[in-house]
């Protein structure tokens, strides 16, 4: 572990910007940037132009580490260069940490839940991001219903993939997402709390994890969680919220900081010159910088 990148990570004010897209979301994260499917031909096209559109967001001046804690990449972004160095690197260099996506997707709901698919080539991976110089990972479930069963399953199962990711020495980002259109949410997240909470107990001293998890109904429901000395930090995902709509529920959370998404992306055109883009860029990550930074407790 890079101990000067876990103490940012622990420490240090900022947010998480999400640029982990993977095959099945790519072409709507395209579609968003102003690129049409009919714009490209087959997958290597396709991700070869989310490559470009990811790296002009890193590059951008307003893309900083005063702002940025950290990124989270896709498999083929991490192995991927850019101005000639693999981009954990290039995002090292700025002073903005790498995480990398490590899941498959997901599997069928089951038990009001989706677990993640299977990943049989973990360790080949985790092993190939400790060699790219990544500091951690993250891997996302989905929760739909307050089915308890369903729900212990999901966590037990992270923390499961968490542990080995621990042992490869990276540090994991555990990421139950709980829908924003559940009807039971309140109820889901009261659940989904006391089963980290359990699982959080049972790690050892030198095992440390972070979260993602979706802003609670009730605000300061995680605080327990943030305060846990196991926990590197609990961060937000945007969960389908515009930007505005997330940075105001994040805002009610002392303590919780962004890791958005299609928030922080959502107004990046291709069409944009350089200097319209940068301006666009540092409007949505000085937004979410604030909603972060909001009576961050210390």
């Amino acid at each position: 572990m890079n101990q000067e990148q876990f103490n940012r990570m622990k420490n240090d004010d900022g947010f998480i910007a999400a640029l982990d897209q993977s095959g099945g979301s790519t072409p709507k994260a395209l579609k968003a940037y102003g690129i049409d499917e009919d714009q490209y031909s087959n997958e290597e096209e396709m991700f070869d132009l989310v490559h470009k559109m990811r790296s002009r967001i890193i590059t951008s001046p307003s893309f900083n580490k005063e702002r940025v804690l950290a990124a989270i990449l896709f498999e083929q972004t991490m192995d991927r260069t850019i101005d000639g160095k693999y981009t954990g690197d290039y995002l090292a260099d700025k002073g903005i940490v790498p995480f990398l996506k490590v899941d498959k997707g997901l599997a069928d709901e089951e038990h009001g839940v989706q677990l993640m698919k299977p990943m049989p080539d973990l360790d080949d991976l985790l092993s190939r991001a400790v060699e790219r110089n990544i500091f951690g990972t993250k891997m996302r479930s989905n929760i739909l219903e307050a089915n308890e069963s369903g729900i212990k399953s999901v966590v037990e199962q992270q923390f499961e993939i968490g542990k080995r990711t621990v042992a490869s020495g990276l540090v994991p980002i555990i990421e139950p997402e709980v829908s924003i259109h559940a009807e039971e949410k309140e109820q889901i997240e009261e659940i989904l709390k006391n089963e980290i909470m359990d699982h959080l107990n049972q790690l050892n001293d030198d095992e440390y994890v972070m979260l993602k998890l979706t802003i609670p109904t009730k605000a300061n429901l995680y605080k327990e969680l943030i305060d846990h000395p196991q926990v590197v930090r609990v961060v937000a995902l945007s969960g389908g919220y515009t930007r505005r709509q997330a940075n105001d529920k994040l805002k009610e959370n002392e303590g919780l900081i962004a890791s958005f998404s299609r928030a922080l992306a959502s107004d990046l055109k291709e069409e944009l010159s350089d200097d319209e883009f940068n301006t666009t860029l540092d409007e949505a990550v000085e937004d979410i910088f604030d909603a972060s930074v909001h009576k961050t407790l210390k």
